[in-house]
């Protein structure tokens, strides 16, 4: 089997010398394109998102972050997933204080591409991921379709906290004063904005030290990523099917890993059956209505879990009461469990829930996902390639 711990140990440090190199000549643009962002909201703008594919679960991913802005704890900013009808929203909704985001394929789309300049040419703040056009356009830096995604992940987690920092700056009409610890090299420089970009410039680029440092540290324990490849390919020789429960921005992250499992990005990658139970909104709020959150993924268990299934838990704390019944549930039923968590693995670790846990060393949530996304991947580029594991 090619795969083993030092593949996982090239492919984690792999990402950090692309991330180094991308956001070093990228960081002041992405300062400067937020604090415009910050302009707009001031003005009334609204932010609507917009993806194709895989791509989908970022403009879901956009809208949570920025209406739900739990580390802030400041104020909810307007955000909006479209990418149902993406064409047909922006034109009833879109005006020109407001900014769309369009997320796609590393190769680029052309119905998203049309859309994001129809959206300019009515005045709005555009962000093409990928694409050559826009106020904010990125070029895909790597041929690798994983990376790419989790460098776009980055950016736009570092424009919401970016974009608050903007916000809260007096002259924009706020006091800084509380977000020292998004950005701390930032200090208030009374009304002269040049010093605040700067300062935030420098500070997204401690951010990238820190993803890359917490990369480091997974690294050097590599064995419960192959452990989790292992399992889950065992699954799929059994017959089985991969199940994925999240919350908020892990739900997001539990829709991008299935869309990547089942639509694997990468040249000849066969596909892997899983499915998301944070996916359907009409059975979660149904769910939330009737009996209540707690069963939100435990009850979707017992419509479809067959015991040689695994199920997957993706969790920034580890402690969520409806994922803890989830991984009871399963464990009832006779399923393998996985859980990808942050903190010290909370309480889905300290119970031993999941035959096996990888846990992110850290308590700040932007990080703790972007490193998630780096080791599903690395899970996915495995399982959907069917060389690497002969």
């Amino acid at each position: 089997m090619v795969v083993d711990t030092f593949w996982i140990k090239q492919k984690l440090q792999e990402r950090n010398k692309i991330a180094e190199k991308f956001f070093f000549s990228e960081a002041f643009k992405i300062a400067k394109a937020s604090q415009e962002a910050s302009e707009r909201f001031l003005r009334g703008g609204k932010l609507l998102a917009f993806g194709k594919g895989s791509a989908l679960s970022d403009a879901q991913h956009v809208a949570v972050e920025f209406v739900h802005p739990v580390i802030v704890g400041k104020k909810a900013l307007p955000a909006l997933d479209i990418s149902a009808h993406f064409s047909s929203w922006l034109s009833c909704l879109c005006k020109k204080e407001d900014m769309v985001v369009g997320f796609g394929p590393m190769e680029g789309d052309k119905e998203i591409e049309e859309a994001l300049q129809w959206a300019s040419a009515k005045g709005a703040m555009t962000f093409a991921f990928p694409g050559k056009k826009g106020n904010y356009a990125m070029e895909s830096p790597v041929s690798d379709p994983w990376i790419f995604q989790e460098i776009v992940e980055t950016i736009y987690h570092t424009f919401w906290e970016t974009i608050h920092v903007f916000l809260e700056h007096r002259p924009l009409g706020y006091e800084i004063e509380g977000l020292e610890f998004l950005y701390p090299s930032l200090r208030s420089n009374g009304h002269d904005i040049e010093p605040l970009l700067d300062a935030v410039s420098q500070s997204i680029l401690e951010k990238l030290k820190e993803d890359n440092g917490l990369r480091e540290s997974v690294a050097e324990e590599p064995l419960p990523i192959l452990r989790a490849i292992e399992l889950l390919e065992e699954t799929r020789i059994r017959g089985g099917k991969v199940m994925v429960m999240g919350n908020g921005g892990s739900a997001t992250d539990a829709n991008d890993f299935v869309l990547d499992l089942i639509s694997p990005p990468a040249k000849k990658a066969r596909p892997f059956p899983a499915i998301s139970l944070a996916m359907e909104p009409a059975l979660i709020t149904a769910l939330l209505n009737d009996v209540g959150a707690e069963v939100v993924f435990s009850r979707q268990l017992v419509a479809h879990a067959q015991s040689n299934d695994v199920l997957v838990g993706i969790s920034t704390s580890g402690n969520s009461t409806n994922l803890l019944r989830g991984f009871e549930e399963a464990k009832r039923r006779g399923l393998s469990t996985l859980a990808l968590v942050g903190y010290d693995g909370g309480e889905i670790k300290r119970r031993g829930l999941a035959d096996v846990s990888i846990v992110v060393p850290t308590n700040y949530i932007p990080r703790i996902q972007e490193v998630q996304l780096s080791i599903y991947h690395i899970i996915c580029e495995a399982l959907c390639n069917p060389e690497l594991l002969v």
